[in-house]
C-alpha cells in the first residue's frame, strides 16, 4: 500500500495544490483557535496542512507515504510531519484540538478503526472531512469516457450515511455535511476538477496526480477514453455530455462533526 502512494507522490505536486476556496471553507468549518493544535490525517504532500499553517494555526500532518512526506517537509520544516497509519497513530490520547482529512478517507482500509483512533487523539473541537459521496460521483461526466475506472472509483467512496454511522460509533457528535461545487477557478487538480475544463484530462501529468487515473490498470480504457474525449472537445460534443450530467447533488462535500455538543 505504501509503495503505491509513494509512486503517486513522485509527481503529485506538479499538478496538486491547496485550492484557496477550499481552504476558506475548511477553516470556516473547523473554526480553529490560535492557541490550539490540529492534525491533518492523510496529509499527503502537505498542501492543505501548509495552507492552514500559513493562516496562523498550529497543525501537524500524518501520512503513510514516505515520498509524500518528503515533499511535505520540503514545503515547511516548521510543521511536525509523521509517518504513520490513520488506524494506529503514534500520538498520545487527547493530543490535538481538532482535525482535518482532505480527499483521503477512500485510501483508509478500515474507516471504523481510523475514526476511533482519530477520536482518541482529538480532545475537543471539530473533525472536518473533505470527500465525495458515491451518489455525487455517479453524476461525473467522466463516466461517459472512463466507465470502468469510474465504477471502481465510485465503489471506493463511502456514502454520507456510512461515514456518519462510523463517526457516531467512534464517539463524534452532530455529524452534518455541506455540498461543494467545482468551478472554473478550482486550483487543485483532483478527479472532478475538470468538470468544466475537459481538456485537462488529456494531460498525462494531470492524470498521474489523480489516484483514480494513476492506479488504473486498464490503460486501454484510459487511452480510448482520452482519444474519444479529444474528438468530442474538437467537435463540441463534450459540452452536450457535460450538460447531460448537471445536477444539484454537489461534486464533493465537507463532513463536519464535533467531539461534544
Amino acid at each position: 500500500m505504501q509503495a503505491i502512494y509513494n509512486r503517486i507522490g513522485m509527481s503529485y505536486d506538479s499538478t496538486r495544490k491547496a485550492d484557496p476556496n477550499i481552504v476558506v471553507k475548511l477553516l470556516n468549518h473547523l473554526s480553529p483557535k490560535k492557541n490550539c493544535s490540529y492534525l491533518d490525517i492523510g496529509c499527503g504532500s502537505g498542501n492543505y496542512t501548509h495552507a492552514v499553517f500559513n493562516k496562523g494555526f498550529k497543525i501537524s500532518g500524518i501520512d503513510i507515504s514516505e515520498e509524500m512526506l518528503r515533499k511535505a517537509r520540503n514545503k515547511n520544516s516548521d510543521i511536525d510531519w509523521t509517518l504513520g497509519d490513520a488506524e494506529s497513530m503514534p500520538f498520545s490520547s487527547n493530543s490535538f484540538h481538532g482535525g482535518i482529512c482532505i480527499l483521503a478517507t477512500h485510501h483508509i482500509r478500515d474507516i471504523n478503526t481510523a475514526f476511533k483512533e482519530i477520536f482518541r487523539v482529538i480532545n475537543e473541537g471539530k473533525f472536518v472531512i473533505f470527500t465525495s459521496f458515491p451518489e455525487q460521483m455517479q453524476n461525473y461526466w467522466l463516466h461517459h469516457y472512463f466507465p470502468k475506472m469510474m465504477k471502481k472509483a465510485q465503489q471506493a467512496m463511502l456514502s454520507f450515511e456510512k461515514i456518519s454511522i462510523a463517526l457516531l460509533n467512534a464517539g463524534f457528535q452532530n455529524v452534518i455535511h455541506d455540498k461543494f461545487f467545482v468551478t472554473n477557478e478550482l486550483e487543485d487538480w483532483f478527479l472532478q476538477s475538470g468538470k468544466y475544463r475537459p481538456h485537462i484530462y488529456l494531460d498525462e501529468q494531470i492524470r498521474n496526480g489523480i489516484s483514480s487515473f494513476a492506479l488504473e490498470e486498464n490503460q486501454q480504457e484510459i487511452n480510448d477514453g482520452c482519444e474519444k474525449l479529444e474528438e468530442d472537445i474538437q467537435s463540441g460534443e463534450v459540452n452536450k455530455i457535460i450538460r447531460s450530467y448537471e445536477n444539484d447533488q454537489g461534486d464533493y462535500a465537507f463532513v463536519i462533526c464535533n467531539i461534544s455538543t
